[in-house]
């Protein structure tokens, strides 16, 4: 491969390790690296997943962040802590606001909470070169929130995220160029790469694929015929390459849809699931009224328990674009009271708002008094912006199976 038509960066991909668990342990005054510590998201569910665990429980028990509580094992080393959520996006903030003392903001590229890119490109004058960069970094880190980070360092933002998973959580800071390619990342399974999961590496396994390095060597026509152009953004990071910017273009892209969904925490039946809908409505009508838009495509999901499996997926149009929380409902128990098969326990749903229309464009029903229904829409909103988003609800929210209060104290799912 002539590797001297692509560009090369100093790009920078920076990890926590074990980024809840480790800010757990810090609150606590103890070391996360050797404290064997398991972050839960709702310590009263003995179901309930282990979103962050430890080096040292890792290393000891095999917990890992698909865990549950149960499975914990009884070992009164273990501490257990309540997930935070505002804590992590807080100190999430802060740890980039220092990494913004290395580059502007349009060289960092926030991947999650716990991990990031940055393009340090022409600061050798300043910080020295990526290495010296990486080493500052990380010594900052650790001197300032006291946890543990690893850095991959690449000629692309691919290289950096892939030699940081297989090399640097070992090493702490590991590097790779296109010349390292064959020996730091060929030899390693399809699955250890980063953009190829399970069901991706079954397909290239039963081709006779199973390192990266026989990735690189298949034939380019067919991995395209097989599987697209995902088959040729395989072929190509096989070899390193990776044309995405390195830079944040700032470009603003236009909202496609409105969705929200819940992983119920116990089996729902029909009718409660018609409380739950409801809920889920609202939220998506007040999100796209907060945007000024309305839809006219209005999707249900519907996943059943996993004794019975199965489920369904479908959407119905409306005529005239609307954000009108019983509008969507409506069409939503149409939808349900024609695919749900009337017995079998539910345990996700999923309620989205799609096609969209600035709302000042849509047409009023001269039979329907639709403008009223609007302004108490934008006037519930208004309450709820003000007083918060339990200040006026409907009183279906306030039944067993509303799902509105008990979310509201929570980011991302879990506790904040």
């Amino acid at each position: 491969m002539d590797y001297s038509h692509y560009s090369r960066n100093d790009v920078l991909c920076i990890d926590i390790r074990s980024f809840y668990a480790s800010i757990e342990a810090v609150k606590r005054g103890l070391d996360p690296m050797t404290v064997p510590l398991a972050v839960v998201g709702d310590v009263n569910r003995s179901g309930s997943i282990v979103l962050a665990a430890s080096p040292p429980l890792k290393q000891k028990h095999g917990i890992s962040n698909v865990s549950r509580f149960f499975e914990l094992p009884d070992d009164p080393d273990i501490i257990i802590a309540p997930a935070h959520m505002a804590d992590y996006l807080q100190v999430s903030l802060e740890i980039t606001k220092l990494i913004q003392q290395y580059a502007p903001k349009e060289a960092i590229h926030q991947y999650s909470v716990d991990e990031v890119w940055i393009t340090v490109n022409g600061m050798d004058q300043l910080f020295g070169g990526r290495w010296q960069i990486a080493r500052r970094i990380k010594h900052d880190i650790l001197e300032h929130f006291g946890m543990t980070c690893s850095i991959g360092i690449g000629d692309n933002k691919f290289l950096a995220k892939v030699v940081m998973d297989l090399h640097a959580k070992r090493h702490g800071i590991a590097e790779c160029t296109y010349e390292d390619i064959q020996e730091k990342l060929w030899p390693f399974p399809v699955q250890d790469v980063w953009g190829i999961g399970r069901r991706m590496q079954q397909h290239l396994n039963r081709m006779g694929i199973v390192t990266l390095g026989q990735l690189a060597h298949f034939p380019l026509k067919q991995l395209t015929k097989r599987f697209g152009i995902m088959g040729e953004q395989l072929y190509w990071h096989a070899w390193g390459i990776d044309l995405s910017p390195v830079f944040s273009q700032f470009t603003k892209t236009d909202q496609k849809s409105f969705g929200q969904g819940i992983s119920l925490l116990r089996d729902y039946t029909g009718d409660e699931a018609a409380t739950c809908i409801l809920d889920l409505c609202e939220e998506v009508c007040r999100r796209a009224r907060n945007k000024q838009q309305a839809g006219k495509t209005i999707h249900l999901g519907i996943t059943y328990a996993k004794e019975t499996h199965g489920g369904f997926s479908r959407s119905r149009s409306v005529s005239i674009p609307t954000n009108i929380t019983m509008d969507v409902y409506h069409v939503c128990m149409q939808l349900f009271h024609a695919f749900y098969d009337g017995i079998s326990s539910i345990r996700h749903v999923y309620v989205t708002l799609g096609n969209l229309y600035e709302d000042g464009e849509t047409q009023l029903n001269l039979f329907a008094d639709k403008s009223k229904k609007k302004d108490i829409g934008y006037v519930m909103d208004a309450i709820r912006a003000k007083y918060g988003p339990t200040a006026i609800l409907r009183a279906a929210s306030y039944t067993n199976a509303g799902i509105t209060i008990e979310r509201s104290g929570k980011i991302g799912g879990h506790q904040a």
